[in-house]
């Protein structure tokens, strides 16, 4: 049986660009119109058209079941949310996950958090919930950093975690929960292949970082504990707790000169700058 190879060659890391460049555009988009009052379902509009607009079509509505084009995680959400009629309110915290593929058949996938502008009921609880997103961002862009310089993905999984631990949230004074059956993963010309990143580490060394290798960093931490659960939708992924959820993801290649994200503009620089890794664009 033939099996796809986990490494890409030059030409098909020139081919990931385009869909992480419009994947970073719908959530861009979307950054641009949250604000209290609108529903995720006008979130999860507003991406498709940014998508379809720039030529390519959402891979989240070609996944068995999924009709949408982004994920809409609220508050003690943490990932696979379903868009819908839920209205955004001041101080939510909301991650969007959102992928397109390109007609050439070429995937990009990406997610950010972002929390609801106004004034908020709790400003305590707000605080935390923006001290849980930039603990989350900063662990992918260590994991991100790490692919620069570790041998094997089980590396990259154990910066994660370390990154967690160092840096517990300054409301409760412990590190963040860290969804551990919820992974990374490879993507190409499929959003989810081969090989699989565990964002903690683990026993084993995981695949080989080498030129050709596309992989998604993707943390999912929580405000609380570490359990969770599958809500009635057979989708939406909840705290146990109630604590709030975030998710942040970036597609990211490696080549023969070095790293870039794919689905950043600037590459990744500006988050990798405090990591003293700089990005360098595919050949």
């Amino acid at each position: 049986m033939f099996r796809r190879s986990l490494y890409k060659k030059p030409a098909q890391l020139r081919e990931m660009i385009e869909p992480g460049l419009i994947t970073a555009a719908a959530l861009d988009a979307v950054e641009a119109a949250i604000r209290p009052g609108i529903t995720t379902l006008e979130l999860d509009r507003i991406a498709d058209e940014a998508i379809r607009a720039r030529g390519a079509h959402s891979n989240f509505q070609l996944v068995p079941g999924y009709s949408h084009t982004v994920c809409a995680s609220v508050n003690d959400e943490v990932v696979h949310g379903i868009p819908g009629s839920r209205v955004l309110e001041p101080g939510d915290i909301v991650s969007i996950d959102c992928g397109a593929e390109t007609p050439a058949g070429w995937n990009g996938d990406s997610a950010r958090t972002f929390i609801v502008p106004g004034e908020p009921a709790d400003p305590e609880l707000v605080a935390q919930r923006n001290e849980l997103s930039d603990v989350t961002r900063g662990s992918m862009w260590a994991g991100i950093a790490a692919l620069a310089t570790s041998a094997h993905l089980g590396e990259v999984g154990a910066t994660i975690q370390q990154h967690i631990e160092d840096n517990p949230l300054p409301s409760t004074g412990q590190p963040a929960g860290i969804l551990r059956d919820y992974v990374g993963h490879g993507i190409g010309r499929s959003m989810h292949e081969a090989p699989t990143l565990f964002h903690y580490a683990t026993p084993a060394r995981g695949a080989e970082i080498k030129p050709g290798l596309c992989i998604c960093v993707e943390p999912m931490m929580t405000a609380g504990g570490e359990d969770v659960f599958v809500g009635d939708d057979d989708w939406t992924i909840s705290t146990s707790d109630g604590s709030s959820g975030a998710h942040w993801e970036h597609s990211v290649a490696v080549h023969s000169g070095g790293i870039w994200v794919l689905t950043s503009p600037d590459g990744g620089a500006a988050g990798l700058a405090p990591y003293g890794v700089k990005p360098t664009p595919i050949p």
